[in-house]
């Protein structure tokens, strides 16, 4: 099976890291080059362990996903429930480190996939990785640009706000 990863260093926290990588609309069209619509389904309003997603991609693509894991700060982990007909399998999963220097965030995105039908798949799986690579590589770069951009930033630490009891969030 066809894996596809892309590793960025970004100057933020863990915390924070995961935070960022979690934003919604219309925060997420910021730094995400391959997302132009993406929202919760099943009435779902924050990420989680079995919440699905709608997504549909830069190339107009339509993909529903459902969080298979969910750990702030350190991983997330997706799998396709619904998507484009050339994909048997396709699964995601976002790895959140703490760097070497302190107060950085090793992040890495690690795509994985299967394509059909069968008798086509060497191909296409190669033409999967050429395109996939180069959708990650651009996907991270711009996570790593909106690890940088207050406006994001913002978002990103109100959620986590939020998400503190402390502060009269929800957990």
């Amino acid at each position: 099976m066809p894996v596809v990863e892309a590793v960025a260093t970004v100057p933020v926290p863990p915390e924070l890291a995961f935070a960022v990588s979690q934003t919604t609309a219309p925060v997420r069209y910021r730094w995400d080059p391959f997302v132009r619509e993406q929202h919760f389904t099943d009435g779902a309003t924050r990420p989680g362990k079995g919440v699905r997603t709608f997504t549909r991609s830069r190339h107009g693509l339509v993909m529903v996903s459902e969080y298979v894991s969910f750990a702030p700060p350190r991983n997330v982990g997706m799998k396709m429930v619904r998507g484009p007909w050339f994909f048997e399998m396709f699964a995601g999963g976002w790895r959140f480190a703490p760097a070497e220097e302190p107060g950085h965030t090793v992040a890495t995105w690690r795509y994985s996939f299967r394509c059909r039908p069968a008798f086509l798949r060497p191909a296409a799986d190669r033409v999967g990785v050429w395109l996939l690579t180069r959708d990650i590589r651009r996907r991270i770069a711009g996570y790593a640009a909106g690890c940088a951009d207050p406006e994001v930033l913002a978002a990103a630490r109100r959620s986590l706000a939020a998400d503190d009891p402390a502060d009269g969030g929800t957990t």
